[in-house]
């Protein structure tokens, strides 16, 4: 398998010339930095829905909406992170308007999804 042209997300980079730290993503007002701090703590467990007096394809609609659910909130909290760097940092390290449109996308999608299987199906 060929190696990825492009740059493994948490990889270290060489310091520019007179910046002492060599790590990306230093500065606390780019994007990653605030997104960490916006998730700690805030992950799924992905364990199987845990009431059993349900039938099964229920149980699996009810699982299937809380991951949809727990997708939504890590896309809001990119959101919020991009605002927050858009707000504070160099335009050169906030995500362009595409960027924020596909995330708002997903939102929309990812609670659709969740809605649906919400539904009680007669």
């Amino acid at each position: 398998m060929n190696p990825s042209e492009f740059p493994d997300l948490n990889a270290r980079r060489a310091a520019p010339a007179g910046d002492a730290g060599g790590e990306p993503g230093t500065d606390p007002s780019t994007f990653i930095p605030t997104l960490r701090r916006i998730q700690r703590g805030a992950a799924a467990d992905g364990q199987p829905w845990p009431e059993r007096a349900m039938p099964p394809g229920r149980r699996l609609q009810l699982a299937d909406a809380d991951c949809a659910l727990a997708g939504l909130v890590t896309v809001q909290q990119m959101l919020l992170a991009a605002e927050r760097t858009r707000q504070t940092a160099q335009p050169e390290d906030t995500l362009g308007d595409r960027s924020t449109e596909g995330l708002l996308l997903a939102c929309i999608a990812l609670t659709a999804h969740a809605a649906n299987c919400l539904q009680v199906q007669p």
